[in-house]
């Protein structure tokens, strides 16, 4: 049958720009930036290190991007050495990048449900340097916030200050990925340059919940972006007419930080819903931002990519992450009744009969 309704659950990457942008874009006053004079993106990089509280910014093709010059910036000696939650993404879904490129080795330390990892366990993971003839240098340790496999949790700003204390006290440097930093914000009710105010640097994602096409923004000390600068060039990252993608960057700080509180709401109705469901289990009140985890219970007679592959039919397009756990997550493109549509589907994919509010 023909879908006429796509609810796209896989990600808050796949928002399209929304009118307001399309126009931004479109009429995007623009030079060259790699020549250092396009006055949109450099709107945008102002803006951004002002909301964020620090000296500069940068915008970068990706949040992938973002992360690597960061790391590489703090890490510029090869065999370098970075601390990070075994569970992050820079470690796990950036291809391993800052060794690949910048001969940077990952030292993990076991993230805890929430997103954290235990501070004493940090500080027992920085080398010794008096037995630098054996070991590699610690020069940073990296956060995440909020973190994306825990399921969108959100660090503390007394726990972030707390590693930067640590980081200071061993002269290390602290960069966050804050490709979610906004979300957390919100959750946590705290500014979000309070939230970041112990960090040497910090990626901002614009493509995510803030809903923009393309790009991150990555803030720091003016002899930080100065360094990001160039790297990023070095990477690939120097664009031109760039501020057509940084018009709706703004557009999206302006505009859609205040929908993210929405998107956690409906966030949250879904899990409520999800756990109702017989055959499967969310964890509700981990459920703090915009992402949902649920699990399908042993002895159910579905898998996960079989129902993922069932719903799809319907238009509801989701992203497994094994046999038993599938990940969805909301952005504001998503509405309550298009919550409700995926509910009513799941429900009538694993237990086959009809569901409760029956508009399948």
């Amino acid at each position: 049958k023909m879908v006429t309704r796509i609810v796209d659950l896989r990600s808050d990457t796949v928002t399209k720009p929304t009118e307001t942008m399309r126009a931004a874009m479109a009429n995007a006053e623009v030079d060259d930036d790699v020549l250092c004079s396009d006055p949109t993106a450099l709107r945008l990089e102002t803006e951004m290190a002002r909301i964020m509280g620090k000296e500069g910014a940068l915008f970068v093709p990706s949040g992938t991007m973002g992360n690597l010059i960061s790391v590489l910036v703090h890490c510029e000696v090869r065999g370098s050495e970075v601390i990070l939650g075994d569970n992050c993404h820079i470690h796990i879904y950036e291809n391993g990048g800052i060794s690949t490129l910048g001969g940077v080795h990952p030292r993990t330390v076991k993230n805890n449900e929430d997103g954290s990892m235990d501070v004493d366990l940090i500080e027992a993971a920085i080398r010794d340097p008096r037995l630098e003839i054996c070991y590699p240098t610690t020069r940073l340790i990296c956060l995440e916030n909020s973190h994306a496999n825990s399921g969108g949790r959100c660090l503390s700003v007394e726990y972030t200050d707390r590693v930067g204390e640590l980081a200071k006290k061993h002269g290390l440097k602290l960069h966050i990925d804050g490709a979610r930093i906004f979300n957390a914000s919100v959750v946590l009710g705290v500014p979000v340059h309070r939230l970041v105010q112990a960090a040497d640097s910090v990626s901002v994602c614009l493509s995510k919940g803030l809903g923009a096409p393309v790009g991150t923004v990555i803030v720091g000390s003016r002899t930080f972006i100065a360094r990001a600068k160039i790297l990023r060039k070095t990477l690939g990252g120097g664009m031109r007419q760039v501020g057509i993608l940084c018009a709706a960057g703004l557009v999206a700080l302006q505009e859609n930080v205040a929908k993210l509180e929405g998107d956690h709401k409906r966030a949250k109705l879904l899990a409520e819903g999800l756990n109702k469901i017989k055959g499967l289990k969310v964890d509700v009140a981990s459920v703090e931002t915009n992402i949902v985890y649920f699990d399908i219970l042993e002895g159910s007679n579905i898998t996960g990519p079989k129902l993922c592959k069932i719903v799809g039919e319907h238009g509801i397009l989701l992203m497994p992450e094994s046999l038993s756990r599938i990940r969805l997550v909301i952005h504001h493109q998503i509405s309550v009744s298009d919550v409700q549509h995926t509910l009513s589907c799941i429900q009538q994919a694993v237990t086959g009969g009809p569901t409760e509010n029956g508009d399948v």
